[in-house]
């Protein structure tokens, strides 16, 4: 029963949702102020999703139905589950397991290949579009995601238990270490599908694209996801690299997200490609021969 408890409870799932939402709500109201606008309430992100789950599910005629409706509930239950593998990382460290790194790292892969299913399978011409630039850009960053987990597995010689991060110290005090967490750093806004890398949603561009034919409860598992991965990746990236999560650690990194959104246009899908398998490659690759030689 308790194991229950943490898992869907706290720290899991209904905690990783609140938290996000809370995260969500601060994005907007930021990213409000900074265009001159009021900015919603702080129940907003709460008040769209319970819109959501009062309304009718709507599937376009010609989609897959079974793969467009499985789609949301997959990147649901595997956000929530990469969550709560990290929440009781932090909160319960004696509950982890040897390789939960990698588990953790897998999870929150699924979400991106589900939305990219999802849109396929909805028979959207614009959904089509969006899940074939979603496509490009998992192959661009998950790439340097890896790199940079190669460079933290090094430098905690061989490490992959997520409770021992923080025991082992900041791997980004390191020359190689600091190098992976800034790679670490423009891969968790790709992940996230924030701006510069949002071009699969583009609602000015493709009308929200991966998104376009989602509406009711199915949109409603996509936006809790979309919560849930706000506070799993940062909160990651923060044990591996900076020692450990804390709120303070948490709330920086949430920072340089909402930063980076109000700061930056939107990159084409061709110069994120660029960006990312010819220049951060490259200099991912330098991070693991430094990392090898001891720096």
């Amino acid at each position: 029963m308790t194991t229950l408890f943490h898992y869907l409870i706290f720290p899991g799932l209904l905690f990783a949702l609140v938290v996000g939402m809370i995260a969500s709500w601060i994005e907007r109201k930021v990213t409000a102020r900074v265009q001159w606008r009021v900015g919603p309430p702080m129940l907003q992100p709460l008040y769209d999703v319970m819109k959501l789950f009062i309304k009718e599910n709507i599937v376009p005629e010609h989609a897959h139905y079974l793969t467009f409706a499985a789609a949301p509930l997959i990147s649901f239950v595997s956000a929530g589950l990469a969550a709560t593998i990290i929440g009781m990382s932090i909160f319960f460290p004696s509950s982890g397991f040897q390789g939960d790194l990698i588990v953790v790292a897998y999870l929150l892969v699924i979400p991106a290949l589900s939305l990219i299913l999802g849109a396929a399978a909805s028979a959207n011409p614009l959904a089509s579009l969006g899940a074939s630039r979603e496509m490009k850009m998992v192959l661009s960053y998950e790439l340097i995601f890896w790199i940079a987990l190669i460079v933290a597995w090094i430098k905690t010689g061989g490490l992959l238990n997520l409770s021992l991060f923080a025991v082992n110290g900041a791997v980004g005090a390191s020359v190689s270490g600091a190098i992976a967490f800034a790679l670490m750093l423009i891969t968790m806004q790709a992940k996230l599908g924030r701006v510069p890398f949002d071009a699969a949603e583009a609602e000015t561009e493709i009308s929200g694209g991966t998104y376009i034919e989602y509406s009711g409860p199915l949109l409603g598992f996509f936006k809790m996801s979309q919560y849930i991965m706000l506070v799993a990746v940062p909160a990651l990236v923060s044990i591996i690299f900076l020692g450990g999560a804390s709120i303070g650690k948490y709330v920086i990194l949430l920072v340089l997200i909402i930063l980076a959104e109000n700061t930056n246009p939107r990159l084409k899908i061709t110069q994120c490609l660029r960006l990312f398998w010819f220049f951060l490659l490259p200099v991912g690759l330098i991070a693991i021969i430094l990392a090898t030689l001891g720096y």
